[in-house]
């Protein structure tokens, strides 16, 4: 029987055996061949500091509520995923048995999956790229939350793989400056190599009061931040113009207080939260929707609009899971865009 990574408390991963279910009608098998691991949601269940940890979301009233018991654990993790079609279920058409197809599959050997909810890889791709839809799908949601035009000044905050692709689809989207911010230099020379105009650091610099320097003490339009740290969204509201717009688009846990009295306040800065998920809406829908969202992505990836490949820093094998998420969990700083190869 296969084996499955199972995360069992914070930190701990230990392998299972698992049932391979029968094909329903309309589902693929899919064996897998790579995949990544988000550095947001993943971690922090990796991690324990999911907000879900203690509470559950009720989707009535929209708010979370204290939790009677670990409704986390075990649990298994999922990102987007490639792997090669091994059987077909009933009524299933336009797939072939060993066709390679991508999507939001959890981590393990082999899954049965919906066939509608994944999509075929074009012959000639580098299918590491595939794996790279997820954080572009986070990267597009924010450009649109933040309705960057021809011309405007923006800021970005977080230069790991979701900054990055954002600095390229500002670009894209006709911003005229655009400011990319991380307090690692390589991923600062990443960020010019990918478009930005100019890279502050926080680690020597003020980045709110430097970005404020390099638009004439204006400030930009938009600032997306990323980082899914309190101290970056404080910087962030900081880094715009009066009544500019802030995008949060990072996954937030714990950290110091937001001083909302400050530039906040004064600047009447507005502050969007970006996701699509758990009922959530586009703002633009119906015109837009995840599954929309979805193939802009994948369409920007495989013309090579979005550049990815110097992004992938380290891979594992699946047995070596473990080692994979205690390297991201202790050593951040060394990696960017870390893949698991079945």
């Amino acid at each position: 029987m296969p084996q499955e990574f199972i995360l069992t408390a914070p930190r701990t991963i230990e392998y299972r055996e698992y049932m391979e279910p029968p094909l329903a009608p309309g589902e693929l098998r899919i064996r897998s061949v790579v995949s990544g691991i988000k550095t947001g949601t993943e971690m922090n269940i990796y991690r324990g500091t999911t907000p879900f940890l203690n509470n559950r979301f009720d989707e009535e009233y929209r708010v979370f509520l204290p939790a009677e018991e670990n409704a986390v654990y075990p649990c298994t993790l999922d990102s987007w995923l490639v792997g090669e079609v091994i059987e077909i279920g009933r009524g299933v058409t336009g797939f072939t048995v060993g066709e390679l197809v991508h999507g939001q599959i959890p981590h393990r050997p082999t899954n049965v999956f919906p066939a509608a909810d994944v999509f075929k890889v074009p012959k000639g791709i580098n299918i590491d790229m595939e794996v790279f839809v997820d954080p572009g799908i986070v990267a597009l949601l924010a450009a649109h939350d933040g309705e960057i035009k021809v011309g405007d000044r923006v800021a970005i905050f977080g230069m790991g793989a979701i900054g990055l692709l954002t600095v390229q689809i500002a670009k894209l989207n006709g911003a005229e400056q655009v400011i990319a911010v991380d307090m690692l230099e390589n991923r600062l020379e990443l960020a010019r190599q990918f478009g930005a105009d100019e890279t502050v650091n926080p680690a020597n610099s003020d980045p709110g009061l430097a970005i404020k320097n390099l638009t004439h003490r204006q400030g930009v339009d938009v600032a997306i931040e990323v980082t899914g740290s309190y101290s970056g969204l404080q910087q962030a509201i900081r880094s715009v113009q009066r009544e500019g717009l802030v995008v949060a688009a990072g996954y937030y846990t714990q950290g110091p207080p937001l001083m909302l009295g400050a530039e906040w306040h004064h600047n009447r800065v507005t502050m969007r939260s970006s996701m699509i998920m758990w009922g959530c809406l586009h703002r633009r829908h119906p015109l837009w929707d995840l599954r929309r969202i979805e193939q802009t992505v994948i369409r920007l990836l495989e013309s090579g609009r979005l550049r990815t490949d110097p992004m992938i820093t380290h891979r594992f094998s699946y047995d070596d899971a473990a080692a994979a998420y205690h390297l991201l969990d202790t050593q951040a700083d060394q990696t960017l865009k870390v893949l698991l190869t079945y």
